[in-house]
């Protein structure tokens, strides 16, 4: 009888990966060895140390694909509440001593402070501007007894201004934030 050797399993796509990054970081050294010293410096600068607690979860997070980091995302957002938007950096300017005021906001969001006498028509305007149900509008409008509600978020400042006539025009008292 002759003695069997075990197979070798076939490598996940992680080690693919890991395998593949290895090779690009070898053409990476020889390629570096031709450049002068300050561009090497800068290289290495650029590169980002995983601190060993992270290694693990960052080759994981390597080995998924564009729809699924996209899906992890979202996940995480909706477990966490929050956003991965990216930061808007600020202009120099508007930091400077003696610089204009901020610039004009754009954007807002329409919240709903007070119902008034008119809470029926209220409710119909909430329904056609929230583009939601009837019931839907009316737990907004009854739940402004409580706490102001956000009617529609992130409207342009003509659009938000329009809405904002709207619902005074049915009684209602109304703010842009």
């Amino acid at each position: 009888m002759a003695e069997e050797k075990p197979k070798e399993k076939a490598p996940t796509e992680v080690e693919k990966k890991e395998e593949k990054i290895e090779k690009e970081e070898k053409k990476e050294e020889v390629v570096e060895e031709k450049k002068p010293k300050e561009k090497i410096e800068e290289k290495k600068e650029k590169k980002v140390e995983v601190p060993e607690k992270f290694k693990k979860l960052v080759k994981e997070i390597e080995g998924l694909s564009v729809l699924d980091l996209a899906e992890l995302v979202k996940v995480l957002e909706k477990r966490f509440g929050v956003t991965a938007a990216p930061q808007v950096a600020i202009s120099q300017a508007a930091t400077a001593p003696g610089a204009s005021a901020a610039p004009e906001k754009s954007i807002f969001n329409i919240e709903l402070k007070e119902v008034g006498a008119k809470k029926i028509e209220v409710i119909k305007t909430v329904r056609d501007i929230s583009q939601k149900g009837l019931k839907d509008a009316k737990d907004i409008v009854d739940a402004v007894e409580k706490e102001p509600q956000i009617v529609k978020e992130n409207v342009k400042k003509e659009e938000a201004e329009e809405i904002k006539k709207k619902l005074e025009a049915a009684g209602a008292k109304v703010e842009l934030k």
